[in-house]
């Protein structure tokens, strides 16, 4: 489908583009499916997997002919969800706009973008008071913005909450004021995120282990979980991991990132807590650009891994990238306690939290 929309707007023509931006109850398709008509009617993509299909082409038809953006529900009713075919109860609003050279010029970059991995979103104003805003679009990467929407304050608020959708490979329409007012109404915007999910890497097939990758999938990581010992390393014991790997930890790290595999929005956690193991991870880790390595154990065995790692030769700069002992100072005690611990620290650490009561602080709760 991208590729098709490609085509038409390195050949100057305009396509009618048709995106799920919001979806409710049963609907067929989730937010961010999109289909494209090309300007000799042939389409490609689905918004519905058939219901919608017929009404919305004929809608992008005649938005690609000239018409304005227009933001449309489908199946508000029986009535008419039996109008347009849409006869599984759900709900589907659609943004519909022309795309060419002209409205969309960051489109080559975004698409290459998409190709090569690297993190981007589009910001596009699907709703606002004032209808030349309406189609207005960011570009947003994890470095750099492109585009407007129409003033600064906008910018600022919708770049700022894209990163964080982002930074969790997300899609979703967000509500701000006309101005980009957070308390407000009248603006919306469907911020479509376009990257993969950010890993999660869990060293030590223990209880512990699995309440993190719990916790990690919750948190919208993908996450492994890796061990050396094959009787420990089992799907059956880890539910809640996309993937369980038996193999020696520093080994499997190191091919990972050799593959391109482990980026700025990777998690590191180890908790084996025996210096066979996780020793010769960390020599690895700790040297790796990631946004977070976490290591398990006592006072004690903190103490002596420090020491272990000094005489493998990591520099001080280096360890000072080790969080160890593992998370916030909750008091957890339980594995699920220090998997939300751990997290804590994962969280105040991605977005420059200092970890303390909200109650005792005062200022703005978001920077």
């Amino acid at each position: 489908m991208l590729s098709d929309l490609l085509a038409v707007w390195r050949a100057g023509g305009t396509a009618g583009v048709a995106t799920v931006v919001r979806t409710f109850r049963s609907a067929p398709r989730p937010a961010g499916a999109a289909m494209v008509v090309a300007p000799g009617g042939t389409v490609s993509g689905s918004v519905s997997g058939g219901c919608v299909e017929g009404a919305v082409y004929e809608l992008a038809t005649q938005v690609m002919g000239g018409g304005a953006p227009v933001l449309q529900r489908y199946g508000v009713s029986d009535d008419d969800a039996f109008a347009v075919g849409l006869t599984c109860g759900g709900i589907l609003d659609v943004f519909v706009e022309a795309v060419s050279r002209e409205t969309f010029p960051e489109l080559d970059d975004l698409v290459q973008d998409i190709d090569t991995h690297r993190p981007v979103a589009t910001a596009t104003v699907i709703a606002h008071p004032l209808p030349e805003w309406v189609g207005r679009r960011l570009v947003v990467r994890e470095d750099e913005v492109t585009g407007t929407l129409g003033s600064a304050r906008a910018d600022a608020a919708v770049t700022d909450d894209a990163r964080g959708l982002l930074a969790n490979g997300r899609s979703e329409v967000l509500t701000y004021g006309p101005d980009g007012q957070r308390r407000g109404a009248g603006m919306e915007v469907f911020v479509a995120g376009h990257a993969p999910r950010p890993r999660m890497l869990v060293f030590g097939a223990i209880d512990f282990a699995a309440a993190m990758a719990k916790m990690g999938a919750y948190l919208g990581y993908q996450v492994t979980v890796c061990d050396a010992r094959p009787v420990f390393a089992t799907s059956s014991r880890f539910p809640d991991a996309h993937e369980v790997v038996v193999d020696w930890p520093h080994r499997y790290l190191r091919a990972e990132a050799e593959a391109g595999r482990i980026d700025r929005r990777t998690a590191i956690a180890v908790l084996t807590h025996d210096p066979k193991f996780d020793v010769p991870l960390l020599e690895v880790a700790l040297r790796l650009d990631v946004g977070y390595v976490g290591a398990m154990g006592s006072r004690k065995t903190h103490d002596d891994r420090f020491s272990r790692l000094r005489d493998a030769g990591l520099s001080d700069v280096e360890l000072e990238h080790l969080s160890s002992p593992i998370g916030l100072d909750l008091g957890a005690r339980t594995p699920e306690e220090t998997a939300v611990s751990i997290a804590a620290e994962i969280i105040a650490l991605r977005w420059g939290g200092g970890g303390q009561r909200l109650a005792a602080l005062s200022g703005r709760i978001h920077g």
